[in-house]
């Protein structure tokens, strides 16, 4: 199993970073592997992306969205795709600023995970950094 999880604290209300995260529009500025993205969250909601893979390789990898509750929870699950982790952002309100974690994880099992768990953990840990960012873009830093 591939798993990555990082946890920020953001200067910003939890209403704003909520939005921010929910936006998909956003993700290119903060997700480096983000070639193309399109979609409006909702639960069930499905979101169109198209993601840099090993050796320069774009591929689809569309994502459902299986929570959408403001301000505190966003998941979703990869329907299209080599690799189908599944993510989940947790905010928590601490006083003006927000707590954001920021979790995912794939199950790749047989021969697929001889090929792809070494390059999925990879990606996930990229993402999961990519709060860095998101931090110092909704900090205005």
């Amino acid at each position: 199993m591939a798993e990555a999880s990082r946890t920020v604290v953001i200067d910003r209300p939890i209403d704003e970073v909520f939005a921010f995260f929910t936006t998909p529009s956003n993700d290119p500025s903060w997700r480096t592997q983000v070639k193309e993205i399109s979609g409006q969250p909702h639960e069930g909601a499905r979101i169109h992306q198209v993601v840099k893979g090993p050796g320069g390789t774009d591929f689809p990898s569309d994502m459902e969205v299986t929570a959408f509750e403001p301000p505190t929870r966003y998941a979703f699950r990869v329907v299209v795709g080599p690799v189908r982790p599944e993510g989940e952002f947790r905010l928590t309100s601490v006083g003006n600023q927000t707590e954001v974690t920021f979790h995912l994880r794939a199950e790749i099992k047989g021969l697929k995970a001889l090929a792809l768990a070494r390059p999925a953990q990879s990606a996930m840990d990229t993402e999961v950094h990519g709060l860095e960012t998101a931090k110092r873009l909704l900090e205005g830093t």
